[in-house]
């Protein structure tokens, strides 16, 4: 790879910033100073360091999220804060992109990711990789085997949409757990409404196998293992 490609991909600037630093004697490679930022290189065994600074480079970037009410899953908004603010370095210099979505009001488990081939199949419905929410209800669940067949909702665009069928467990009064295996617009909170309930709250704790780290408080994160994206991919 293009040093200089590597580089404004990870936003220290533009090819000629780039160009403009290594002229400036600010870059080194392995420890040499380089004049030249198009130079090719191994991003995975170069050591390279701008201003002193190590540069940290991977590939590909999986992060577990607990994302907090009030964080809308866009990377810019203007009414509500955006997953991105809640990055730091160095894994704020990579596109990471939400792996399933979550309303701005409802909170959990999201998963971050540069990995374009690995988001498809998280999020495709032909993949059915099932997402599990815990669901604080207005009214006690009384009758809910019309979700475990699938009800007429409306998708994004407003139009009938027959969802596929739900696992729904962990009945107790006004609370349950739902897994479902699509992700459509305010989906577990249409398929409620369908029923004549209203979801108060929704927490998403699982995707696949992989369950929310309980040690992960509202805004934060970390990487995930090797296992944990086999998890991911997997029902029980």
């Amino acid at each position: 790879m293009r040093l200089d490609k590597m580089l404004s991909n990870l936003k220290y600037g533009s090819r000629s910033e780039i160009k403009n630093y290594a002229r400036q004697s600010r870059i080194t490679v392995n420890g040499e100073t380089i004049k030249d930022s198009d130079i090719s290189i191994d991003p995975l065994k170069d050591q390279v360091m701008i201003d002193g600074e190590l540069v940290f480079y991977r590939e590909s970037i999986y992060l577990m999220m607990n994302k907090p009410m009030g964080v809308i899953c866009a990377s810019v908004d203007d009414m509500y804060k955006p997953y991105t603010t809640l990055i730091d370095a160095p894994f704020n210099r990579f596109d990471l992109n939400v792996c399933g979505r979550l309303d701005v009001d409802s909170e959990g488990l999201i998963v971050l990711t540069n990995d374009g081939e690995f988001l498809h199949k998280v999020i495709s419905p032909k993949h059915d990789i099932y997402k599990t929410y815990y669901v604080t209800l207005r009214d006690p669940l009384s009758s809910y085997q019309s979700l475990e067949k699938g009800v007429m909702i409306k998708d994004g665009a407003e139009r009938p949409y027959l969802t596929k069928p739900a696992k729904i467990f962990d009945v107790s009064k006004n609370t349950c757990r739902i897994s479902i295996s699509e992700g459509k617009f305010h989906q577990v909170k249409r398929m409620f409404e369908f029923i004549g309930n209203e979801v108060k709250n929704l927490k998403r704790e699982k995707i696949g196998l992989l369950d929310l780290d309980k040690a992960l408080l509202p805004g934060d994160y970390r990487e995930l293992t090797a296992i944990e994206l086999e998890l991911i991919l997997k029902n029980e």
